[in-house]
């Protein structure tokens, strides 16, 4: 009897409705999978249409184009012989939830729903999708007929089930429910589900890596079996960036994951466990054996299919690995430099423009900005033809190759030191000396004329002339003559940012960076 399992799980930057890039994305890491020799394959939430649809999943066509993605996958012949779970939407009694569907060899085995809905944080999924409350049962679901002409079925099972193969059996969680007190996950492992997959959409914060490590492996230590975590990667056209760390879980221990930031569109990793350690370390928990043996069964969903290899016996079994963490310092300088690049790719502009003033804001967010090149440069240096794609098309050059961190600053950072007659030289030596350093193309322009422009405006109509409280102004004026300058500034950035590239005889425009913190706005507004 076959009892070592290769099972695989797919870290995918996907993008709120790039359905044909997210598809060919699935179907990369359905292949790496398959090299990998895994006979399953999971994936992040809702990695069909993109986690960050918002209120496209209002609209009908999210819904059928996520469909037409499900037929291309189920017709592919890169997807024969492996069990698939992929996430979309799916409309039931005119309901929407937020799903996995699983299928092998064009035919759809379960659409399994979110439990629970996540709606704290920058999360709103409740305004979107509805949770399903009917635990441990399934209604009959009927199929879109362009997908049952393909599967020969007309009905499938839809709600909370697990699927049963020939050699073990496996359950589903949809983020949330893995951090919920309530977890699935226990009464999966109670009722002898072996593998339990979790999709997930889960944003970084700062140490956040630390409590969802934490929480995998503790989906397996007291209950024990094997957990899979598959996590989106990329900001998916939001604010939030979605960090990866992707792991397959084994009664504890950590046996593989993905990386936490990086460039990669896809990543997949895979482990090979052997299922008799899942069935030992149950039996030999008495208390886990006593509750299981009278605890409440989920229908399962019977698959006429061998996860386990005729030669399994040959097989290796992942041994376990301790997972480094990254410093504060080190998530600060990578989260936020993934999230530029994301942003930068598909934006279609040609990169940055910063307003380096020389103070401590802009200074950090040019040095992100450089952290985000000097992973680009290693990316490129490695190999990656899909990042060296997208340098080129952002520089406007096919040909371009960068040859350094500080080379490919000078291309896609301009950064700007606006000054004033306000305006200190210790501020200005600063900003050019880190603009020196770092290898952005620098400017330097003074907005004195801009700011007497405005304020004779106001004199002529009004008669009266503002002045800064260090020259016997009130605070009214003071704060007037500092948003003028701030103002100012911004019409400069855009301006230039427009136009900078054209007097560079390069195409398109840059993104404007602001970098004033919280308490800057609010005292000046």
């Amino acid at each position: 009897m076959g009892r070592k399992v290769t099972i695989a799980s797919s870290t995918l930057n996907q993008w709120a409705l790039d359905f044909d890039g997210n598809r060919e994305r699935i179907l990369q890491s359905i292949l790496e999978a398959k090299e990998l020799g895994a006979t399953f394959r999971t994936g992040p939430e809702l990695e069909i249409p993109g986690y960050s649809c918002e209120d496209h999943f209002y609209e009908s066509d999210t819904f059928l184009h996520s469909w037409e993605v499900l037929l291309e996958l189920l017709t592919a012949p890169l997807c024969k012989d492996i069990l698939v779970d992929v996430g979309m939407p799916v409309m039931h009694k005119n309901v929407a939830y937020n799903c996995r569907v699983i299928f092998l060899n064009q035919k759809i085995i379960l659409i399994r729903p979110k439990l629970m809905t996540c709606d704290e944080g920058n999360y709103r999924e409740s305004r979107w999708f509805s949770w399903w409350k009917k635990i441990r049962e399934t209604e009959d679901y009927y199929l879109p007929r362009m997908i049952s002409n393909i599967t020969k079925q007309e009905i499938v099972p839809f709600g909370d089930a697990v699927i049963a193969t020939r050699d073990t059996c496996i359950g589903f969680e949809i983020c949330e429910e893995l951090w919920n007190p309530m977890s699935s996950h226990i009464g999966m492992a109670l009722d002898g589900v072996e593998i339990i997959c979790n999709s997930s959409g889960s944003y970084t914060e700062l140490r956040k890596a630390y409590v969802t490590v934490d929480l995998v492996k503790s989906a397996t230590m007291k209950a024990k079996g094997c957990y899979v975590f598959s996590n989106l990667r990329g900001c998916d056209g939001q604010r939030v960036y979605f960090n990866g760390c992707s792991c397959i879980a084994l009664n504890g221990d950590i046996l593989n994951r993905s990386k936490q930031f990086s460039l990669e569109e896809v990543e997949v990793i895979a482990a090979t466990i052997d299922l008799e350690d899942i069935r030992t370390q149950r039996n030999h928990v008495r208390s886990l054996a006593h509750m299981a043996s009278g605890y409440p069964s989920y229908i399962r969903i019977p698959v006429d299919f061998t996860l386990c290899p005729p030669n399994d016996s040959l097989l290796n079994c992942t041994l376990p690995i301790d997972w480094r963490y990254l410093k504060p310092e080190e998530e600060i300088a990578q989260g936020p430099a993934c999230w530029l690049w994301d942003y930068l790719r598909r934006s279609g502009q040609g990169g940055f423009f910063l307003p380096l003033s020389g103070g401590v804001d802009s200074t950090s967010t040019a040095l992100i900005v450089y952290s985000m090149c000097r992973m680009v440069h290693k990316y490129v240096q490695i190999g990656d033809v899909r990042v060296l794609a997208d340098v080129r098309k952002i520089c406007g050059n096919q040909e371009y190759v960068p040859k350094s961190a500080n080379e490919l600053c000078s291309r896609i950072l301009v950064t700007c030191y606006m000054g004033t007659e306000n305006s200190s030289k210790e501020t200005k030596d600063r900003a050019s000396s880190l603009a020196n350093a770092i290898g952005s193309y620098h400017l330097h322009i003074t907005i004195d004329r801009a700011v007497s422009a405005c304020l004779e405006v106001f004199s002529v109509v009004t008669g009266f002339f503002p002045k800064y409280a260090v020259k016997g102004g009130c605070p009214r004026q003071n704060l007037a003559l500092q948003n003028i300058q701030a103002r100012l500034r911004m019409v400069f950035s855009y301006l230039f940012a427009q136009l900078i590239l054209w007097t560079r005889n390069r195409p398109g425009g840059l993104l404007v960076l602001g970098s004033a913190n919280v308490d800057e706005s609010s005292e000046v507004t």
